[in-house]
């Protein structure tokens, strides 16, 4: 934001200079009227002009350094944290204060125009007060005393002097530039631009007096005449202006086409040279496709090919069947396998079989997750093969006898002698990350519920003729089936 202000700042100064130095005193009233409230906008839209350029990105990682705190850490809170909201504050100060004078310069002139007797003319509206009061004129209104407009003792060149501001709106350039001034009252170059404005106001108005075919002269003896150091409205357009003898020098000199067409055409230089200067270029970083492109086709690294190979044997050897299979390395072979290239893929290891994950016990109303490449149709995982049941190994419990155990299903195989102490063989278990299933015979338990091993322990305590089965889930956990009597 700091950024923008200054650039805004720095571009209306280098536009105000350019209108100082070769426009101001020229007698071409309305390109500079154009020209100041123009300058105003482009003032603030160049800083926000955006150029986007693509570049290679080169960039590397720098090791992180840390440091202890010192007395430095106090500056950095100050500037980052404390300042910003002290000059924050007193932006809003100077808004508020030059809003409350903008409201207080507009009511005033409202209180004028309703409380005063007002003559309508086809151009504009005669305000008549009854004090001394130098003529001025707010949009299309002219305020007026009373008593010298009624004895005709105003003369019709000033008279018509303060129609040509009605009628050419100078009032809508004031109100403008009266708003910018709320917003940026720190810029001290938007005070000299309101007086500039206001000065070309009366610029115009004078040209617009002298071609009537009045004699400058005359003219000129009646704006002495009228000129005085009484204050009028902020907001109105006074014949009472402090720049007098300006106003005589520029009324001598002759409008010069050639001129106006040079100075015109000088501005494009200065427009392209702070459009350069001032407008910011964004870069767009861009990686060199060619490389990736290298990547995707030699497919996966030596090492990478190595590590595959090693995990997928592990995985896929008979003898290791019984092991615990880490989700890590499933993940690890998935990436790995994806990076292979098709021929890569037919000279590796065959991609592990993989059983389902294991379903979390406190949350049994929750779908059972399964790894990637078991249930999911990945397009770079093949399919696995069909595997043949595993056995089953059932145990049965203190008080079971072996007609009360229901018949198992198709891949139990045997049945062990019962457990001495099922308390301290649940405990066990359930360090091992077993899964316990409880079946009370109820029609909502028919496939059992799941329960944590507290709840185990106390159903073993609390009922008799408990049954306790055992058995392995595809060699990587084991289920505990707790049964009551007759279940």
């Amino acid at each position: 934001m700091e950024s923008y202000l200054l650039k805004s700042a720095a571009c209306l100064a280098i536009f105000y200079w350019f209108y100082k130095l070769l426009l101001e005193n020229e007698n071409m009233h309305t390109f500079k009227r154009c020209y100041l409230l123009v300058m105003l906008i482009f003032s603030f839209l160049i800083p926000l002009i955006s150029f986007s350029t693509n570049v290679v990105s080169t960039k590397t990682i720098s090791p992180i350094v840390f440091t202890n705190l010192n007395i430095e850490d106090a500056n950095n809170v100050f500037l980052s944290e404390i300042l910003p909201l002290l000059l924050g504050t007193i932006y809003l100060i100077g808004v508020v204060f030059f809003s409350f004078r903008f409201g207080k310069n507009l009511f005033s002139l409202i209180v004028k125009i309703k409380k005063n007797p007002k003559l309508k003319a086809p151009s504009h509206v005669n305000v008549l007060l009854k004090h001394e009061v130098i003529p001025h004129t707010f949009l299309k209104y002219i305020f007026l005393n009373q008593s010298k407009f009624e004895t005709k003792k105003i003369p019709k060149e000033v008279l018509f002097h303060e129609q040509t501001h009605a009628i050419q709106k100078h009032s809508l350039d004031i109100l403008f530039i009266e708003l910018i001034q709320i917003i940026c009252w720190f810029n001290p170059f938007i005070y000299f631009i309101r007086k500039s404005i206001k000065l070309n106001h009366e610029f115009l108005a004078d040209q617009a007096v002298l071609s009537k075919g009045i004699n400058s002269s005359q003219y000129q003896n009646l704006l002495l005449l009228f000129s005085s150091n009484t204050t009028t409205p902020v907001l109105a357009n006074s014949i009472n202006f402090s720049l007098i003898k300006k106003r005589f020098t520029v009324m001598k000199k002759q409008k010069s086409k050639r001129k106006i067409w040079i100075r015109s055409f000088l501005l494009l230089p200065l427009l392209t040279v702070l459009i350069y200067s001032f407008s910011s270029v964004q870069e767009i970083e861009k990686y060199n496709s060619a490389s990736i492109e290298v990547t995707i086709q030699n497919g996966a690294t030596k090492a990478q090919i190595t590590e595959y190979n090693t995990l997928a044997k592990k995985y896929n050897d008979e003898a290791t069947s019984n092991k615990r299979i880490k989700k890590s390395d499933v993940e690890r072979l998935k990436n790995l396998y994806q990076l292979m290239s098709d021929r890569q893929k037919n000279n590796a290891e065959s991609f592990p079989d993989f059983p389902p994950y294991p379903p979390n016990p406190e949350k049994s109303l929750e779908p059972t997750r399964v790894i990637m490449g078991v249930n999911d149709k990945d397009p770079n995982v093949p399919p696995p093969p069909p595997k043949a049941p595993q056995p089953v190994k059932v145990i049965k419990g203190k008080n079971d006898t072996e007609a009360t155990i229901p018949p198992p299903p198709l891949h139990v195989q045997k049945i062990s002698k019962a457990i001495k102490d099922p308390l301290k063989y649940i405990e066990k278990l359930a360090d091992e990350g077993a899964r316990f299933l409880f079946f009370d015979g109820g029609p909502h338990h028919k496939n059992g519920m799941d329960i944590s091993k507290e709840k185990a322990v106390d159903i073993l305590k609390k009922h008799k003729g408990v049954r306790v089965n055992v058995r392995d889930e595809n060699y990587i956990y084991k289920i505990v089936e707790i049964r009551l009597e007759g279940c």
